[in-house]
């Protein structure tokens, strides 16, 4: 599937854009951080919980559960959240 990688995420990847495979989203992190070494770390905690300040969507539904099932066809956008005061 293609998967839009977030801005602070691309020194991984050095693209926008890149394709990753599985069934679950989990599975999906898991193919990205095979491909990219250590870049699930900065989207998944130490507790295997899904990090506050990243967004996980697909067909502009939000994603919040690393056994959420994806398609093969579906986009994967992964953002990150904007805070501030």
């Amino acid at each position: 599937m293609r998967v839009l990688i977030a801005s602070p995420l691309r020194d991984y990847t050095g693209a926008a854009w890149v394709e990753a495979h599985g069934a679950t989203l989990g599975e999906v992190l898991a193919d990205l951080d095979r491909r990219y070494p250590g870049i699930r770390f900065r989207m998944v905690d130490e507790q295997d919980r899904l990090r506050r300040h990243m967004r996980f969507f697909v067909k502009g539904e939000p994603i919040v559960d690393l056994a959420a099932p994806l398609a093969p066809e579906d986009e994967l956008l992964i953002v990150q959240a904007l805070s501030g005061g």
